[in-house]
């Protein structure tokens, strides 16, 4: 059984108050038909929808103080409770300790171990590359959970032939950084996105313009990348075989869900599972160390 991640960063569950939630008002077709409504509230439980289960999940890790990207994120592509390795919430880069884990653990490098195949699906920018040359470049949970099973990052050659997706899905912030690669529609990127699933056990993309906006504390921003994010989504799973995929959605830490703070939040995430018959028999998560293993199960099965 194959399993598409998309992960989206500092996607929570919050009030249904639209002066700070942007998903309250953001048009959301794709996840109002999976779900049964326009249900990503932290107030409804699980739930479970025609086509789909939202299983909210606690990002604090058993750890006081606001969940981080760097201990959240090693802690879903690992199953390790990385915030209570070291003792804190660590946010960005991962540190020395955070890297050790994922170059022993991480999904990409036991799901290869076990002879099945991995993969990235975010293209980088050559800057990256250079940088890494220089041995000068930081790496991300991502990058480094990826380079650790020695699997390759995917490059603008990759993206110009429909084999990659860029971090923000239309390829605008490249346009805007003088990039000559075309603008795409984020059904386009989806599609991408569900033909590179399927030549791989495990998938992950990983998108952070979410969170971005929610510590900018932009409302119509927010709805935008919402709005984006169902669009792409939608595309995904036209294009997927759900009898034979995996796509779970889900996220490190809260953030855009609350615009009226500039901090992540103590908020739940929610985690989406898509899948024919999942409804029937989904699986008890409630934490973010629970994914991981949940993953590697699926991924076995045959």
């Amino acid at each position: 059984m194959r399993v598409l991640m998309i992960f989206i960063d500092g996607f929570g569950l919050g009030e249904r108050d639209e002066t700070k939630n942007p998903y309250v008002r953001a048009r959301t077709p794709t996840l109002d038909r999976l779900l049964g409504g326009h249900c990503l509230y932290q107030d409804v439980g699980i739930v479970v929808g025609p086509l789909a289960v939202m299983l909210p999940t606690d990002t604090t890790l058993g750890v006081p103080g606001l969940p981080q990207s760097a201990t959240g994120q090693t802690t879903l592509w690992t199953g390790i409770n990385a915030a209570q390795v070291v003792g804190y919430h660590v946010n960005a880069y991962p540190t020395k300790t955070l890297r050790e884990l994922l170059s022993s653990h991480s999904i990409f490098k036991v799901v290869t171990e076990r002879g099945k195949k991995a993969t990235f699906a975010n293209a980088f920018r050559p800057q990256y590359f250079e940088l890494a040359a220089q041995g000068k470049a930081r790496n991300s949970t991502s990058t480094q959970a990826t380079l650790s099973a020695g699997l390759p990052l995917r490059t603008f050659d990759d993206l110009a032939a429909g084999n990659a997706i860029y971090q923000d899905i239309t390829n605008e912030l490249l346009r805007l950084w003088g990039f000559d690669l075309p603008l795409i529609e984020p059904e386009l990127a989806g599609t991408r996105l569900a033909r590179i699933a399927d030549d791989y056990d495990f998938t992950l993309f990983e998108y952070f313009q979410s969170d971005r906006a929610g510590h900018r504390g932009d409302l119509k921003r927010g709805m935008e990348i919402i709005e984006l994010l169902d669009r792409f989504l939608g595309a995904v799973i036209a294009e997927t075989n759900l009898s034979q995929s995996l796509i779970i959605v889900t996220s490190d830490h809260g953030n855009l869900e609350d615009i009226s703070v500039e901090t992540h939040t103590l908020n739940p995430v929610p985690t989406i599972l898509i899948q024919e018959n999942i409804v029937a028999n989904y699986p008890v998560i409630t934490s973010l160390t629970q994914i991981n293993d949940y993953v590697l199960q699926v991924i076995d099965r045959a």
